[in-house]
């Protein structure tokens, strides 16, 4: 793929964050796991355990210094299920640390952004959804970028119409003059985005309002920045 064609075709990405954390992501930047975990100074096993080993619920970080953070779970990647569709001999802890060290995010509002906002992790709860001009931000940081033709942080069986986990690996994340698939689904950077306020067209505050196993019915809360 060109990079002519990525911009033209997915003129905006999409990341959604917990709500509260625009200020302190617009003072540091987007911040994968490992990168956070290095801004708030963790180390040795703790740190080991957040990065490389399944986390079933979300994980609240502190520092002095810093306001407290939370690391997303990751309910919808069990390992015993990774284990089914890792590819190359990977293990759930290689996989978890790989992920772990990007910034992710989606190339859609629909179905992508409305899965994850709906999803029942995520739904009745408020979310930031910030809205990137993707052209601009490869224009800094195009060599750290790669795509990904799946939801690679889901393990669910039906994703995306599959009636199993897609299959994955190392080889999941191609570089874009590397990525042949006629289309994408994540957009990743590596470890960090600090300067992403520039590119940052909106941040609103939205909720999938859900009930059982409903319809999700999405409320745009308000917009908080610029």
């Amino acid at each position: 793929m060109r990079i002519e064609e990525l911009v033209e075709e997915y003129p905006r990405l999409y990341h959604m964050a917990e709500d509260g954390s625009w200020a302190s992501i617009k003072r540091y930047g987007l911040l994968s796991t490992s990168a956070l975990l290095t801004l708030y100074k963790y180390s040795g096993i703790r740190r080991e355990q957040i990065e490389s080993e399944w986390r079933p619920e979300k994980v609240a970080i502190s520092c002095d210094g810093l306001d407290d953070a939370v690391i997303r779970d990751q309910k919808p990647m069990r390992p015993h299920e990774l284990e089914k569709c890792l590819l190359g001999g990977m293990t759930p802890k290689e996989w978890y640390r790989l992920i772990n060290g990007m910034t992710f995010f989606w190339v859609k509002w629909s179905p992508s952004v409305e899965w994850f906002l709906g999803g029942r992790e995520y739904c009745n709860t408020v979310n930031l959804i910030i809205t990137v001009n993707t052209g601009a931000l490869l224009a800094r940081h195009e060599s750290r970028v790669t795509l990904s033709g799946i939801n690679s942080g889901s393990t669910y069986f039906n994703e995306q119409r599959y009636t199993k986990p897609r299959q994955r690996g190392r080889g999941t994340f191609k570089r874009i003059s590397d990525h042949h698939l006629p289309y994408v689904v994540e957009l990743a950077v590596e470890y960090s985005v600090p300067d992403i306020a520039d590119f940052t067209i909106s941040v609103a505050r939205w909720i999938a309002h859900r009930e059982g196993y409903g319809k999700p019915d999405y409320e745009h809360l308000e917009d908080i920045w610029p």
